[in-house]
C-alpha cells in the first residue's frame, strides 16, 4: 500500500504589535506543538491615504513593509523567549487589509488564531473589528484570543 505524505496543517495567527496578537502567536505555537502544525505569523500592513485615495505629503520616503517586517520579527522574537519552537514558523508580512489578508492566508488552514484586545462592545461597534470579521466569515475555525489582564 502507498503512503502519501501530507503537509502538516497550518495554523494561521494574525500579529500587529498588541499583546493579544503576542498572546494569540505564543498560544499558536503551543498548539502547534501539540498538533504537529506549522505556525504561519501574518501582519498585514496598509499605506496611509488621505481623503479621497491621495497619500499625505512624505508618505512615500518610508518603507512600510520593512516597518512591518521588523515589527513582525520583533513580535515572533518575543513570542518565543525562553522557550525554543519545535515547530516551523514562516512569518510574512502582506499589503492589505488586516481582516482581508487574514481570512485569505486561512483559506486551507486548519486554524485561524487572532487577538482580542478585549473593547467594550459600544467601542467595537464604533470602530469595527478585524476579530469579528474573522470570526464570522472565515472559511476555518477560529480560535480568540484575549489579551492578557495586567
Amino acid at each position: 500500500m502507498d503512503t502519501v505524505e501530507r503537509p502538516a496543517p497550518r495554523i494561521v495567527v494574525g500579529v500587529d504589535t498588541s499583546d493579544a496578537s503576542k498572546a494569540a502567536l505564543r498560544w499558536a505555537i503551543r498548539q502547534a506543538e501539540a498538533t504537529g502544525a506549522t505556525v504561519e505569523a501574518v501582519m498585514a500592513w496598509e499605506r496611509p491615504t488621505g481623503w479621497y485615495g491621495w497619500a499625505p505629503a512624505g508618505v512615500g520616503v518610508y518603507d512600510f513593509e520593512g516597518l512591518a517586517r521588523k515589527s513582525l520579527d520583533r513580535a515572533v522574537t518575543h513570542a518565543l523567549e525562553g522557550v525554543p519552537p519545535q515547530v516551523r514558523i514562516d512569518a510574512r508580512t502582506i499589503e492589505g487589509h488586516p481582516a482581508a489578508v487574514l481570512l485569505d492566508q486561512a483559506q486551507d488552514a486548519a486554524l485561524l488564531v487572532v487577538g482580542d484586545r478585549g473593547l467594550g462592545t459600544f467601542t467595537r461597534a464604533l470602530l469595527g473589528s478585524v476579530c469579528q470579521h474573522c470570526v464570522h466569515h472565515a472559511a476555518c475555525p477560529v480560535v480568540v484570543v484575549r489579551a492578557p489582564r495586567e
